[in-house]
């Protein structure tokens, strides 16, 4: 319970400082830019103060209290400049709580996703069934990585190591899962964390986009629009399933019961563009904290360009230069669109305040590259560039690495986007000149334009994080140039029905992705290894090294969050790190561990963790751990070595402890 009542604490937190902020807006604005505040409060106070005391209960203690007193100063500020009055002077009048948007709107978006997003986090992160743990379909792969991460940094020294490559620096962007780790600390509930603070953002992720539609064109249609062209988004997949279901009927139903079969993801027909819900925001837990802190940046950045008032530009600064460990791609993202737009607002601005205009924007970077820079060439530098990601590559994964396109350029993107990207060009030209949203539309530009030449990881599908940004900016214009297209064929026979086929076309693939994804279900940890994780949590010391698999659900890293000697390189591989060194080791000592003491001591190993994997896939020497080695647990098939008789009486007398203290 007190892990709970801590994120509610920072969420207040955030909402008084907001409250006060942005006083000359909406209460629906003000809410949800002060949960976002809350949650960014959540992901760095806590930080400077684990680098004196570590990743402790103080440290969150003490973050919470710094957050308390910015609360309590905004408070104090507002009421001192002039009672009501704004601490940022508004543009607009405060109408009310949702601000002239009608009612029905938030609600029949927002609602009904929100719902969806929470049953789909409740499913989707380690659902318990008498003792089995489920995942689904998306996140069987991705989400022991953020498991490993979260449990991994309690207590942990600042800056982190990966749990699953000791001495290796944590440089995959950490702070949407530590935000997890502050609530165990308090014994909160693992699944619970993530399913409640995943389903919290996803919500704002709604809201947010809402609301930054709303600001651009102030149209109902628009919104609903662009709502569900973001949000159901798929290509013309479904005609690949339709034609092929009419040859073979089980193609159909491979669609929801298949392992990635459904018609945004298809590889072998090269199609990538994933849904956003069921490929990206579940999944992908550090994106969605990135998008959770990006629409608040660009609801301030269209803000900062309406009112071109330098204190809002460096408070925009302020929040940019907090989001590289939060989501480094979208952090990238926000960076290539303002430089689009203040290209575009130059080009644009009378020569007497082209100075100005230049001085805001200049301010802006300057804020957003202090705070930035110290975790870029801490964490993000160096392992991108140092770990060779940087290339160039032409038009996405359509290019098949030796200068040739498996589709013509535009089918390529026509088949994976859909219709709408046929759109964006006419929209972005059809935009009133000097207006916002032609200016958006540049930095979108500039955004599609830099990840189509230029491969940033390993994995050359990751560039997706940015051209979804460019394809998230472009839906309004998209939207308003739908709106005008409706009003030119007034009088046209047949025009409701291609407005129905249009939409119907752009979302029946997003719709089958997801509907698949609410059915889906996998076992991701069985009870013997649960039950032996559960061992592990409560017995082994917090910096114990443990020698096991690489199998990517290690319930050892995933559950425990103990050290173990090498990990997968699902995870390593694309985040630029070389760990064939670890790899060989880790298999040397567990098939060979009589011939194995100097890699032992070179690494560290405390214990040794072999289950069913272990046995079936890296053949270990059962017989010579039993034979050398202290065993203290053995149930269900999994059975924990203790290498030093040292620590197998620490471990004995800890549980004999324990059971005392139960009786």
């Amino acid at each position: 319970m007190p892990g709970y009542l801590l994120l509610l604490a920072f969420l207040i937190c955030g909402v008084i400082i907001c409250d006060a902020l942005f006083s000359h807006r909406c209460g629906l604005v003000r809410l949800w830019l002060g949960l976002c505040m809350g949650l960014m409060l959540m992901m760095w106070l806590p930080v400077p103060f684990a680098y004196l005391l570590d990743f402790t209960r103080p440290a969150q203690l003490l973050g919470l209290a710094v957050a308390a007193m910015l609360a309590l100063l905004a408070t104090w500020c507002k009421r001192f400049i002039r009672r009501g009055a704004p601490l940022l002077n508004g543009i607009s009048p405060r109408m009310g709580f949702l601000g002239g948007m009608p009612v029905w709107l938030p609600l029949v978006l927002i609602v009904p996703f929100v719902l969806l997003s929470g049953y789909l986090q409740y499913t989707h992160m380690l659902r318990e069934v008498d003792g089995v743990l489920y995942v689904g379909q998306s996140t069987y792969g991705d989400l022991c990585l953020h498991l490993g991460i979260a449990t991994g940094l309690r207590g942990a020294s600042f800056p982190p190591d990966y749990t699953i490559l000791p001495g290796t620096l944590l440089g995959y962007p950490f702070l949407t899962d530590s935000m997890v780790t502050s609530m165990l600390l308090f014994g909160s509930d693992l699944a619970l964390s993530f399913a409640l603070t995943g389903t919290l953002m996803m919500a704002l992720v709604y809201t947010g986009f809402v609301l930054f539609v709303w600001e651009l064109t102030h149209k109902s249609a628009a919104v609903v629009l662009s709502f569900l062209l973001m949000f159901l988004n798929g290509g013309l997949g479904f005609l690949y399933v339709f034609d092929g279901a009419l040859k073979d009927p089980t193609m159909l139903k491979n669609v929801f019961t298949g392992f990635y079969k459904t018609p945004t993801n298809m590889p072998e027909l090269n199609l990538y563009w994933v849904n956003v819900i069921a490929d990206m925001m579940v999944p992908q837990r550090t994106l969605l904290g990135g998008w959770t802190m990006l629409l608040p940046a660009l609801y301030m950045l269209t803000d900062a360009v309406h009112t071109r008032d330098l204190r809002r530009f460096a408070l925009l600064g302020a929040w940019a230069g907090l989001m590289p460990m939060v989501h480094t791609h979208s952090f990238f993202a926000l960076g290539l669109l303002s430089g689009g737009v203040m290209l575009s607002r130059l080009l644009r601005a009378p020569a007497k305040k082209r100075l100005h205009c230049l001085g805001c924007y200049l301010c802006y970077a300057a804020v957003a590259l202090v705070l930035a820079l110290p975790q870029l060439l801490t964490w993000t530098f160096p392992q991108t560039a140092g770990g060779g990601s940087l290339s160039f590559r032409f038009n996405w994964v359509n290019n098949q690495g030796n200068g040739s396109l498996t589709d013509g350029y535009f089918w390529f993107w026509i088949k994976n986007v859909g219709l709408v990207y046929l759109l964006m060009a006419p929209a972005a030209l059809s935009a009133r000149r000097g207006s916002l949203m032609r200016s958006l539309s540049l930095g979108a530009l500039v955004i599609y334009t830099v990840a189509e030449f230029i491969q940033f990881q390993p994995n050359p599908y990751d560039n997706n994080k940015l051209f979804y940004v460019a394809y998230m900016i472009m839906l309004p214009a998209a939207a308003m140039y739908l709106i005008n297209l409706w009003h030119r064929l007034r009088g046209v026979r047949g025009r409701a029905m291609l407005a129905c086929l249009f939409i119907g076309a752009s979302t029946i693939s997003g719709t089958l992705s997801l509907s698949r994804e609410v059915i889906s279900s996998y076992m991701l940890f069985g009870p013997d290894e649960v039950q032996a994780a559960a061992f592990i949590d409560e017995n082994l010391p917090a910096d114990a090294v443990v020698l096991t698999g690489d199998q990517h659900n290690n319930a050892v890293a995933a559950l425990a969050g103990r050290h173990i000697v090498c990990g997968t390189d699902s995870y390593l591989f694309y985040h630029g790190i070389d760990s064939s060194a670890q790899h060989a080791a880790e298999r040397q000592m567990l098939s060979n561990p009589g011939e194995s003491a100097n890699l032992f001591e070179a690494y560290g190993v405390n214990y040794i963790y072999i289950s069913s994997h272990e046995r079936a896939y890296i053949h270990a020497d059962e017989v010579w751990f039993l034979e050398n080695c202290n065993l203290i647990y053995d149930q269900d098939g999994v059975r924990i070595f203790a290498f030093d008789e040292e620590d197998a009486l620490a471990c004995v007398a800890k549980v004999e402890d324990a059971a005392l203290a139960a009786e």
